[in-house]
């Protein structure tokens, strides 16, 4: 270890710090303007939480205050699939970078219906319609075990920004119609996207986030100690988070950050140590890449500074 860098025993003063530097930041990004509701927010907030295996959570700033996971949720009804179907759903979906906007249906024409990976809207609408024929309730059961892994059980949808995106998804039905006209779709499409729709208003918190996804550092142990998916398929969802979890610009923030990662364009990123802690970043205002300005800023102090990383 650089002599630099000591062993982190408290993340308190490194969320601090990082607090501190983002603030000095000028420049935050503008929020999502192609979902009215989310166009509303403030990019001048800010928050952080740090959740250890154990469920011990460090926070700073708005790490308390629910927000739209929009995309976020899409590692969780992964997870869920896998744990419930095993491997078979990548016969429908990759696990390639895109490459391109997460909403193109370039891609989707030339690969014959099948979408590069489960992070894209086409993939993620591939896995929701896996969990819906699982589950008969793709949203409801994704909402239960949210609840369940971060401990509020008043986590829910909002459902204005619910009908915000249907009334504003023509290019989601676009590439669910198209990868059924492949059949990579088995569920009617309209009924596809009300459930693809709730499973992204979904309100929740960075504390709420990070305990969340405290499987994925614990090599797939819930948060009961119950096995959720197996150590192999843990370090599947990592490396895919890490390869294509922030869009087109998961090379730039591999190279940033080093940890797998999941934006969302409500402004939120969840990021993963295997083996330590998981992390949750919340600032509205995005990039042109669809990801949140100073929530990557974030997680890259705090790999610089605790030296927490995967490479």
């Amino acid at each position: 270890m650089p002599p630099s860098i000591q062993p982190v025993t408290d993340f308190r003063p490194v969320l601090d710090r990082i607090a501190a530097d983002i603030a000095d930041t000028p420049g935050r990004g503008r929020p999502a303007d192609y979902i009215p509701l989310l166009a509303e927010a403030d990019p001048g907030r800010f928050g952080m939480a740090v959740a250890e295996l154990d469920g011990t959570v460090y926070g700073v700033g708005d790490w308390r205050q629910p927000f739209s996971a929009q995309s976020i949720t899409k590692v969780f009804t992964l997870a869920l699939v896998l744990s419930m179907d095993g491997g078979a759903l990548w016969e429908g979906v990759g696990r390639e970078p895109s490459g391109n906007p997460f909403n193109s249906l370039v891609q989707l024409e030339y690969e014959n219906g099948i979408p590069r990976n489960p992070f894209i809207n086409a993939g993620a609408l591939v896995v929701t319609d896996r969990l819906q024929s699982l589950t008969g309730d793709a949203s409801g059961t994704l909402r239960d075990f949210l609840r369940a892994e971060s401990g509020n059980a008043a986590l829910d949808f909002d459902e204005r920004v619910a009908a915000s995106e249907s009334a504003h998804g023509d290019r989601n039905a676009a590439l669910a119609h198209f990868m059924a006209s492949y059949g990579n779709i088995a569920n009617p499409v309209p009924d596809l996207l009300g459930q693809y729709f709730r499973q992204c208003s979904v309100e929740a918190s960075c504390a709420d986030l990070a305990l969340a996804a405290g499987f994925l550092a614990r090599h797939g142990i819930r948060a009961d100690g119950s096995t959720l998916l197996t150590r192999s398929q843990a370090k599947q969802i990592n490396a895919v988070m890490l390869t294509c979890g922030t869009y087109d610009a998961a090379g730039d923030f591999a190279y940033r950050v080093g940890l797998p990662g999941k934006s969302g364009v409500g402004g939120g990123i969840i990021a993963v140590v295997p083996g330590r802690c998981t992390l949750c970043v919340w600032s509205p205002g995005l990039d042109r890449r669809g990801n949140s300005v100073a929530g990557v800023a974030a997680l890259d102090r705090f790999t610089t500074l605790t030296g927490l990383s995967v490479f």
